[in-house]
């Protein structure tokens, strides 16, 4: 099982960039998108379908937006917290679901959830507590989950870098948004739910990034931030094969600020390592 997964900030401005890469990947049987930016009729299923893959997606006008590629048919499609937390008092579920930024699907007995994290703008602002909030509901949304009765892997822009080893300069960085203790501290707890960092099981040293800012020649530079995951369940430690960063499409002309991430998992047989 190979599974990959990029902010393509825009489908509609980055699709010929998401076919091309597609294309250069026929190993790939999941791919998870964030910040699609269109609405659900709007999504470009026929484009798509006609690589021969399967369609999930969530999203909304000019923003956020998350949507689940696959080889094979998706099951149990899960779109936003309602789906868990509906029932649970005091959520006020349907508030949060505004913004599409969570979908859940099963393809071949792995759960997938994949996330677009909210940046959070400014630390002290408005969004930054609605950041820390968010992701204390998505800490609730996976304590209501068994993830130990089946594989589970959790993808996403997650927009905070986990350590210092996650950002060019970590200089003042407790000043800066996507790095603060709070927003590191909110995401620990979701680690210690039973979740593995599966690209640093495999690359322990710094230097390597999934988010360069357009600005400042910020990618010729490598002044980036890995803030971009893969999380896998603890079952999934022994299938873990790699976990890499392909840095080519943010080299591309019209590109998205962000760059893939891919997994790649052993399934009964072993697999040789990409």
């Amino acid at each position: 099982m190979h599974i990959a997964t990029w902010n393509v900030n825009s489908i509609r401005a980055r699709l010929d960039h998401l076919l091309a890469w597609l294309g250069q990947h026929p190993e790939l049987d999941v791919v998870c998108l964030q910040e699609t930016k269109v609405t659900d009729p709007e999504f470009p299923v026929v484009a798509i379908a006609d690589l021969g893959w399967h369609c999930a997606f969530y999203g909304q006008k000019t923003y956020n937006g998350v949507a689940i590629l696959s080889r094979r048919p998706l099951e149990a499609i899960s779109p936003g917290f309602r789906s868990v937390l509906g029932a649970m008092p005091g959520t006020e579920v349907d508030a949060w679901d505004e913004q599409k930024r969570l979908l859940g699907a099963t393809i071949d007995g792995y759960r997938i959830l994949n996330l677009y994290v909210p940046n959070g703008s400014a630390v002290g602002s408005e969004k930054y507590a609605y950041k820390l909030a968010w992701l204390d509901l998505l800490h609730k949304y996976l304590q209501q989950l068994d993830i130990q009765s089946q594989p589970w892997v959790v993808v996403g822009d997650f927009n905070v870098a986990f350590t210092d080893l996650d950002l060019h300069d970590p200089r003042d960085r407790e000043q800066k948004i996507m790095a603060t203790d709070a927003e590191r501290q909110a995401w620990q707890r979701v680690l210690d739910l039973g979740f593995l960092d599966s690209f640093r099981l495999f690359t322990p040293e710094g230097g390597h990034y999934t988010w360069w800012d357009y600005r400042g020649g910020a990618l010729r530079r490598n002044h980036g931030w890995r803030i971009d995951y893969i999380l896998i369940s603890q079952g999934l430690r022994e299938r873990a094969i790699a976990c890499t960063i392909d840095p080519l499409p943010r080299r591309w002309a019209g590109p998205s600020d962000h760059t893939p991430v891919i997994l790649h998992l052993k399934n009964g047989e072993q697999e040789a390592a990409p």
